[in-house]
């Protein structure tokens, strides 16, 4: 098994809510309005068109197992799901982690175990101050 690690940082935001049940989303974007629920995370340094390829290749491999750990300081969180041949990674701007196996440009994976509703409510508290800086660790395992 060969694993493969790459990683995006992330401030917050007054307006992040986290209370979408099928996603979890990054964006580049500096700005987030009340109705995107799924972002955890603004200005990000990378989109997942900017991930390492080694990263990007292993992740498209069919049976891939991904873990993403969300990392607020003191706090994390860790969400497994799955990769696909079918995954693009080409989003410049955003990444999104999805229960379900809907793929689009943005989609970093699928069938996660968890989505933003599940992130723990004091680090989405802090996620709240756009000084808080966070860290998606990518880890892919094929």
């Amino acid at each position: 098994m060969k694993v493969y690690r790459d990683e995006v940082e992330f401030y917050g935001h007054p307006m992040v809510r986290s209370r979408h049940r099928n996603t979890i989303e990054v964006t580049r974007d500096p700005n987030l309005t009340i109705s995107g629920d799924c972002i955890i995370g603004v200005r990000a340094d990378k989109g997942l068109a900017d991930l390492s390829t080694d990263v990007r290749d292993s992740i498209r491999a069919d049976g891939s197992e991904l873990f993403i750990t969300i990392e607020v300081p003191p706090e994390s969180f860790v969400v497994r799901a799955v990769g696909s041949r079918l995954l693009s990674l080409e989003d410049a701007h955003e990444m999104v982690l999805r229960k379900t196996g809907f793929i689009s440009p943005r989609t970093l994976a699928i069938r996660a175990d968890a989505a933003a509703k599940d992130i723990p409510r004091r680090m989405v508290e802090s996620l709240r101050s756009p000084d808080c800086r966070g860290l998606l660790r990518i880890e892919v395992q094929v």
